[in-house]
């Protein structure tokens, strides 16, 4: 009966309902929208299924197109744009409600923004997936989808028709069938033709009379010129069986990329040593594994030298875009030595290991230490064990929240870790142990309900010095007998510290623990890349 009136009290005061059957503060429509882009609703949670939390966010999105349709747009250029979200799923899918859904003028923007959040051909293929389920081809869509192809130059367009040939069902034959672009010059119309023709993509191999293989390229021959170099290496490519010939040609062109090269060669370790000085960040994390199973990273080998440093070049990681969670993945897989798919398995290098430990935390840039008491209070409930952030396989917010809170441990002098459910634990963790090792270690703990209250009545019971908490969470709060709110407001009045209270959001659900009308509570998003920083900016605020 007690908690019954407390939960009543606090509804009268602004709170409401949560998934988990007790009472949090609801988002207003935006700080959801921004939650939604960053962290996507995939996995879910506990309490809230993937596909509930994904019709949830969508009505949020037209709500948000139908209060400014202009600034949602926006929002979801700017945290594509920046990189700030594990993936672009959530900013693709936004942007095609808006583009279906909104008024005529934020139709208009969204086609017009395109460019910036679909910036490769695999995010074309989803943005159009989805359009395809929302609205027909009108005018303004075939067109915005023909400047996407027709402002490329040669080169660029090339790599973009070769390196990302089909992807979810669809292909640019489709897409350009559909759009009907009217090319821009004569090189994209031999490429636009080279395309569509209806062999492109199809390769037959057959075996001699004396067994050996023979391969007979039926990719579609355009008789022109004005094809670029590296569509006529990908031709040669195809059908030759060579190695040391296909290692050669991708040591003079550096367009051709992984994607490109036959199935059959990536087995080999010489043309993953040729293709590594011209992998892209990204496309080095995804084939640590591949390289490192068929031996072109061995311990001690100059492969290996030169991955460790492009890990540990904090301009480099930068200058890719790479999302911390990317790392956060190839980490978790690596060290595991055996893939999620396939029979695919290798021996971990203790220095790749090492090194993508060290990509992660630069891979957030540098934080300014604050120099402020931090208690970081990691929720380590039995909601938080369940579903995945942005849809990695084994990162649960539970790990997740333990990544985000080393990297302020890593800028912080003063804090200290906690972690709570029904009972709060001190956690036996420090900013010098590899993350690996904390996630091993988190994920042993047990746990019970979610009372986000304890670290506030924990600090004010043992008379903590705390200038600053910070709360990991998924706010899925219902146990306790006070509200995490009201328990922060009693710590400032028993010690006369102003002290602060930042929320961080590990699942894509409609609430926070933070209390909107405080200025002195924060809600952000966890694992937006900007994350820890902003911590910090709020943190020495006055």
């Amino acid at each position: 009966m007690e908690n019954i009136h407390m939960h009543l009290e606090a509804i009268s005061n602004g709170a409401t309902p949560n998934s988990a059957g007790g009472v949090s503060f609801a988002l207003d429509i935006w700080g959801r929208f921004q939650r939604f882009l960053i962290l996507g609703s995939e996995g879910g949670s506990y309490y809230a299924s993937e596909i509930v939390l994904t019709l949830e966010n969508a009505q949020c999105v037209l709500e948000c197109m139908k209060s400014d349709g202009r600034r949602a747009v926006d929002l979801i250029v700017k945290i594509s744009d920046a990189g700030w979200a594990p993936k672009n799923d959530p900013a693709l899918f936004s942007l095609a409600i808006a583009a279906s859904y909104g008024d005529e003028l934020t139709k208009k923007y969204a086609l017009e923004n395109l460019p910036k959040v679909a910036r490769i051909a695999t995010h074309l293929y989803i943005f159009v997936d989805h359009i395809q389920k929302m609205r027909g081809w009108g005018r303004g869509l075939r067109n915005a989808i023909s400047m996407w192809y027709n402002t490329k130059d040669a080169e660029q367009l090339a790599v973009q028709l070769l390196k990302y040939r089909q992807r979810n069902g669809w292909s640019h034959r489709d897409v350009l069938r559909l759009a009907s672009p009217k090319p821009a010059t004569e090189v994209h119309n031999a490429l636009y033709r080279y395309v569509v023709s209806k062999d492109f993509g199809t390769r037959e191999v057959s075996r001699g009379e004396n067994g050996g293989v023979i391969k007979t390229s039926t990719y579609s021959q355009i008789s022109s010129n004005l094809l670029p170099q590296v569509v006529k290496d990908f031709e040669a490519i195809q059908v030759e069986t060579d190695i040391e010939k296909v290692v050669a040609m991708i040591a003079s062109n550096r367009s051709l990329t992984w994607e490109m090269i036959p199935t059959e060669m990536l087995g080999q370790a010489q043309v993953w040593k040729a293709l590594l000085p011209n992998l892209p960040f990204t496309a080095m994390l995804r084939n640590l594994a591949r390289m490192t199973a068929n031996g072109a990273l061995k311990p001690l080998a100059d492969e290996t030298s030169y991955v460790v440093k492009r890990l540990t070049n904090e301009l480099g990681i930068a200058k890719s875009r790479v999302h911390p969670i990317a790392i956060l993945s190839a980490l978790n897989t690596y060290r595991s030595g055996v893939g999620l798919k396939g029979s695919l398995s290798w021996e971990p290098i203790p220095e790749i290991v090492n090194a993508l430990d060290s990509a992660f935390y630069k891979s957030f840039g540098n934080v300014v230490p604050t120099q402020k008491s931090t208690l970081l209070a990691l929720d380590i409930s039995g909601s938080m064990t369940c579903g995945e952030v942005a849809g990695v396989a084994g990162l649960t917010p539970r790990t997740a929240s333990a990544a985000m809170a080393l990297v302020t441990a890593h800028v912080e002098p003063r804090h200290a870790f906690v972690g709570f459910s029904h009972e709060l634990i001190n956690l036996d963790i420090n900013p010098r142990m590899r993350l690996d090792k904390v996630i091993d270690y988190l994920d042993n703990l047990p746990f019970g309900g979610t009372d986000c209250a304890l670290p506030m009545l924990h600090a004010a019971k043992n008379d903590l010095k705390v200038e600053t908490f910070v709360v990991y969470t998924d706010s899925e709060t219902w146990f306790g007998n006070v509200h995490p709110w009201e328990a922060l407001k009693m710590y400032r009045r028993k010690t006369g510290i102003p002290a602060k209270l930042v929320v961080v959001g590990m699942v894509a659900n409609g609430f926070t623990i933070a209390e909107p009308s405080d200025s002195g509570m924060l809600d952000i998003v966890g694992f937006d890349t900007a994350s820890p920083q902003l911590i910090a900016d709020f943190s020495m605020s006055s």
